[in-house]
């Protein structure tokens, strides 16, 4: 899907002046010109306080080089869900993470999932309760589940139910159940508040859309307060605009030479060595490089709605490789 209202940015810029106050509170202050993305305010529900920033998510971090005793054992990373609960336990038992049962087999694994697994299909109380629990089975395993933030779950936080399908609606009750259950305070929405923007592993950034160098700039701890703040009022919505880590598509969309030179830029900024991002549907159900190794692409429509494809991504040692119902196949690394 394309961001809501998309129109031609032209010589355009987001400028961003930021400081965290002793208190907690972000103050963001954005400058726009003409045609930045402005997605919905927050409604009368999201007014209330929603939770304090989420600490910065960077495990382990290994020099350029990353000898495999500064690596984690392995990681699995898992692109966009949509609401389809039979799919998401389809792809996380295809990549070794689940038993049949659906519960954690993965051991001391990572499991990464980049966010959208609400709207498009009936599921996404399930979804985001089934990785909840996956969280915990994984803790005790000596494992962790890292449930990411999507631009989905904002849109549904926001108000902005245009890919919400009545199926889905249905399974909460009615509407104004669903509605409560995406207001700060309920389980579901503090969850979601609380999920990370982007994560740092190893040197492997992952985020939703693509993090560009001008928000890399901000740093972790910013970033994943952003939309806490944007939902409380405190920030304003340009901030999760098109050019946000939930929303951008440019190092899928561009040209090379354009993309992979301000991907590197973002990089150096995060110490990191590549990047893994969900969000822009590959429509051949196949994992994506660019950049050489750099930029790994893992939305490949796993659920239904985008035709079903099963796909995994698997770090291990600092090599990737994509998982497929036809078995493992090689990514290149940077």
């Amino acid at each position: 899907m394309t961001s809501p209202g998309s129109e031609e940015r032209g010589g355009s810029r987001l400028r961003y002046w930021f400081s965290a106050l002793s208190y907690g509170v972000l103050a963001i202050g954005i400058g726009c010109g003409e045609g930045i993305e402005r997605l919905p305010g927050p409604g009368a529900e999201a007014s209330a306080a929603a939770p304090e920033a989420t600490p910065a998510t960077q495990t382990r971090p290994s020099s350029a080089t990353g000898t495999p005793a500064d690596r984690l054992p392995r990681v699995v990373a898992v692109g966009d869900l949509h609401a389809d609960l039979p799919a998401s336990l389809a792809a996380l038992e295809m990549a070794g993470v689940i038993d049949g049962d659906g519960r954690w087999s993965g051991g001391e694994a990572v499991l990464v999932q980049t966010g959208d697994v609400t709207d498009r299909g009936p599921d996404s109380k399930e979804v985001i309760e089934l990785l909840e629990r996956l969280e915990g089975e994984a803790a005790a395993a000596g494992g962790r589940v890292i449930a990411m933030l999507g631009n989905h779950e904002a849109m549904n936080l926001m108000g902005d139910w245009r890919y919400v399908s009545p199926e889905d609606v249905e399974d909460f009750g009615t509407v104004e159940d669903r509605r409560a259950a995406f207001t700060p305070g309920a389980p579901i929405a503090d969850r979601l508040l609380s999920s990370p923007m982007v994560v740092v592993l190893d040197r492997v950034v992952y985020t939703h859309g693509g993090v560009t160098p001008e928000y890399a700039e901000m740093g972790l701890d910013v970033l994943n307060g952003i939309t806490p703040q944007v939902i409380a009022g405190r920030v304003p919505p340009q901030a999760l605009g098109e050019d946000s880590p939930l929303w951008y598509r440019g190092y899928v969309d561009e040209p090379e030479l354009t993309a992979c030179k301000r991907l590197e830029a973002a990089l150096l900024e995060l110490a990191a060595e590549r990047m893994v991002v969900g969000h822009t549907t590959r429509r051949d159900g196949r994992i994506q490089s660019r950049c050489g190794g750099r930029l790994l692409v893992i939305d490949t429509g796993i659920s239904a709605h985008y035709g079903g494809h099963l796909s995994a991504l698997e770090v291990l040692d600092g090599d990737a490789r994509a998982i497929y119902p036809s078995g493992p196949e090689d990514l290149p690394d940077p």
